[in-house]
């Protein structure tokens, strides 16, 4: 379910985050996809902050909520957990290979809102 990349960074794999989800864990989902991306689908409950805009965004998420950003395959996701990781934050966790594998996996991928 939680495990630690090469890069130090926390991850979680798809099988991790469908459960959280399911439970109704106090959780925080981001995308971190361009607006051209999101417009392809997104995991339900998501919210949309694109990578770019995460460091003027960045105080705006709660420091004691679990939260999992995802991307297209993980990298830029990845990225958005090294930056809030280093303002402190310690409960940020990236999807392994982002939602090309949670739609790979069969799970639900919803339309933009």
């Amino acid at each position: 379910m939680f495990g630690t990349n090469m890069f130090g960074i926390k991850e979680i794999d798809v099988a991790g985050l469908h459960s959280l989800l399911s439970e109704k864990k106090n959780l925080a989902l981001v995308d971190v996809r361009s607006d051209n991306e999101v417009a392809y689908g997104v995991i339900e409950g998501a919210l949309h902050l694109p990578l770019h805009l995460l460091p003027i965004k960045a105080d705006e998420l709660d420091k004691d909520v679990h939260t999992v950003f995802y991307c297209r395959s993980g990298a830029r996701s990845a990225q958005a957990c090294a930056f809030m990781a280093a303002k402190g934050h310690d409960n940020v966790y990236n999807l392994q290979g982002g939602i090309i594998a949670w739609a790979q996996s069969g799970l639900a991928v919803a339309k933009a809102a």
